[in-house]
């Protein structure tokens, strides 16, 4: 179970609390990576959860610096032992019988490279979390007054897939990285994530390798997590965007994005 830390120090702990609680039927190790270098951090763990960090069930990796959400998680995949990779966001919530029954899905489906849970707001609410891949008009209507039009609609409803219906396991292009369950020897094939993304579209990417690779991607809505979240790229008014880091940061990677795939749109689910 990889959780990265960047200035989350009370989720880290209550996410980890929250898995402790569960008591998980299988051997299990929890990796958190701190981006933020805070020696607060093994502090709080070894306070709140008496183990030691060489030894223990819970180990903290230290970057060497904050590379950004996809190289944090590949730094967490290269010193897990396990089967399988739980990527979790610290500001989730596991319900009862959630891992397991994500592990049992992709244990008895050895096609399948990357699982992920339907993820609900606390109110207990759908969130989206499964897409198709985007089109380079995409991020235009999802950010602007064109998303309004008649058109733009249509294309934001089909890119969030809103014509499927949520009432059983089924097959999707890419599954928002908060929460996935991916095997390990897939991820370590297609070289995990790809770490010219700082943050944002590195979880679109990766799925893009994982089907390209011929993993399939799915999505069981019959088993919900909560997920605590807040889009950080999305401020207020579109001129009010133009102030915003992150909404400048998710711009670059939407043009790394799609210039790396500019050659390969056919890569979809079969």
């Amino acid at each position: 179970i990889i959780i990265l830390n960047y200035k989350t120090i009370n989720l880290v702990k209550h996410c980890i609390k929250n898995i402790e609680n569960l008591n998980l039927d299988f051997s299990y190790e929890i990796i958190v990576v701190d981006n933020e270098r805070n020696p607060r951090l093994g502090e709080m763990l070894k306070e709140k959860f008496a183990l030691p960090m060489e030894n223990g069930k819970i180990k903290i990796i230290i970057a060497d610096k904050n590379r950004g959400m996809g190289a944090g998680n590949n730094l967490g995949a290269k010193n897990a032992a396990g089967e399988f990779l739980l990527i979790l966001n610290p500001d989730t919530v596991v319900l009862p019988r959630a891992i397991e029954n994500l592990l049992k899905f992709i244990q008895e489906n050895p096609s399948v490279g990357v699982v992920a849970p339907q993820l609900l707001y606390p109110n207990k609410n759908y969130q989206p979390s499964r897409y198709r891949f985007p089109k380079i008009y995409i991020p235009a209507f999802v950010r602007t007054q064109l998303g309004a039009s008649k058109f733009g609609l249509e294309k934001i409803k089909n890119y969030f897939m809103e014509d499927v219906q949520i009432d059983g396991p089924h097959k999707i292009d890419w599954v928002r990285g908060s929460v996935m369950l991916v095997r390990h020897r897939a991820f370590v094939e297609v070289g995990g994530f790809d770490e010219r993304y700082f943050m944002y579209l590195e979880d679109t990417d990766l799925c893009r390798k994982f089907w390209q690779k011929k993993w399939q991607v799915w999505y069981l809505p019959e088993v919900p997590m909560i997920h605590y979240y807040a889009r950080q790229s999305k401020i207020g008014s579109w001129w009010r965007d133009l102030f915003n880091k992150n909404t400048w940061l998710h711009m670059v990677s939407w043009i790394k994005y799609f210039w790396k795939w500019r050659n390969n749109q056919n890569t979809k689910p079969n």
